[in-house]
């Protein structure tokens, strides 16, 4: 007996045939929930799965290629930088050994050199080799980057007389201070220039130093004190008892000169990482050109100083200059050209750091090679400045943390985004 179907019973069956000519609805999960997709007989779903895979496979590879440009970019520069300060370390160490050796070589006095020749020797020798890497750098093209710089942006060249002006005042008070202080007293209380330094970095670059950083610049000043005052004579300290000194007016004058000195380092670098104005017509000028016109600036106040005049002994211009001082220009003058490529692309604070660091090499090279008498005040300092220097740029040894601090920050790092 055969059964016979409804027509209820077809329907399905005609339903699918009709699918299978026109294309069939299909679900199909995703992260919002159900999503319908349309998918015909030659299986153009898949063929869409695998495109939407397969540009998401792109973007990740994409995504993680700039993350690694990104991080060879930030390890190129941070191995730039740590070449800078190793080499204003280097630097900053010749040029006191040198400076000492062509003072203290046993020639007569009235044989040695001129100070202020020699600072107006310097001055002019960084602005001509400022002026030969300017055109190194604008291809050839000097004397349209001093046009363009220069003569057509005058305003704007007489900033860089801030920091040379500030200059001169430092050096003025502290002759002023040497004056009216002690020896020990100056050298404690002229090292609070590298905090002052921090200080303006804050006010002027807002930048910003937890506690650990603040305790371990004033460890570096006190380092760099104690390092001074190690290498200090016994004649020199019967000449300071001897003196007479004003202790508010030396104090101020030291304080005023640290600022100074502060002020001039950070307008400087303000002046050098200014962000280039989206749309403008003239480029920022290039460091080179910016120490091109600092040291036009120096070269002015060298001259007004006395840099042109003869000694009162009588000795002619250039006198006593032998192959030891020329030494010590060229140091002095590749170390300006560095100075201001360590405050580009570094900073203040970390050249006083560096500076510290050099203070404590070119007395430890000064006892091999002159035979200066070092103390435990040398190496007490010494020590303060390289344990200073290290948990600068170093975070504190996880048992020197509380618990709940270590626990408070692993939480805090593992929901921050990477």
């Amino acid at each position: 007996m055969h059964s016979r179907r409804s027509p209820k019973q077809k329907q399905p069956q005609e339903q699918e045939h009709h699918h299978q000519e026109q294309g069939t609805l299909i679900t199909m999960p995703s992260a919002d929930g159900i999503q319908l997709s349309k998918t015909n007989s030659n299986g153009s779903s898949n063929s869409n799965i695998r495109d939407v895979e397969k540009n998401e496979q792109e973007e990740s590879s994409s995504s993680n290629v700039v993350h690694a440009q990104k991080a060879d970019s930030s390890m190129n520069m941070a191995t730039f930088k740590l070449v800078l300060l190793v080499g204003m370390v280097l630097q900053n160490s010749a040029t006191v050994l040198v400076g000492r050796y062509t003072r203290s070589n046993g020639a007569p006095a009235e044989d040695l050199y001129e100070v202020s020749h020699l600072i107006l020797i310097c001055e002019l020798s960084k602005f001509i080799l400022s002026c030969g890497l300017e055109m190194y750098t604008s291809q050839g093209k000097f004397m349209e980057s001093v046009k363009l710089h220069v003569l057509d942006r005058p305003m704007d060249a007489l900033k860089i007389s801030v920091p040379a002006g500030l200059y001169l005042v430092q050096n003025t008070l502290l002759y002023v201070a040497l004056s009216n202080l002690t020896a020990p007293m100056f050298q404690v209380t002229y090292q609070s220039k590298l905090v002052t330094t921090a200080i303006c970095s804050v006010i002027l670059l807002q930048r910003s130093y937890n506690a650990r950083q603040w305790l371990s610049l004033v460890g570096i000043s006190l380092g760099v004190a104690f390092v001074v005052l190690g290498e200090r004579k016994a004649e020199d300290e019967e000449e300071d008892s001897e003196k007479g000194v004003n202790l508010s007016v030396g104090l101020v004058a030291v304080t005023v000169a640290c600022f100074s000195s502060a002020m001039a380092g950070v307008y400087f670098e303000k002046v050098l990482k200014k962000p280039a104005t989206h749309g403008a017509k003239v480029p920022n000028a290039s460091v080179w050109m910016r120490n091109m016109q600092l040291a036009f600036f120096s070269v002015i106040i060298a001259l007004f100083q006395g840099g042109l005049k003869t000694s009162a002994s009588g000795k002619s211009y250039l006198h006593g200059f032998d192959m030891w001082v020329w030494i010590l220009v060229l140091l002095q003058s590749c170390g300006g050209l560095l100075v201001a490529a360590v405050i580009k692309y570094a900073d203040n604070v970390l050249k006083g750091l560096a500076t510290g660091v050099s203070v404590v090499l070119s007395s430890g090279l000064s006892m091999l090679i002159f035979n200066t008498p070092l103390g435990p005040k040398f190496a007490m300092g010494g020590a303060l400045i390289m344990t200073s220097v290290w948990f600068f740029s170093n975070p504190l040894p996880t048992w020197c943390v509380p618990k709940e601090q270590n626990y408070e920050t692993a939480i805090t790092k593992n929901l921050l985004p990477k």
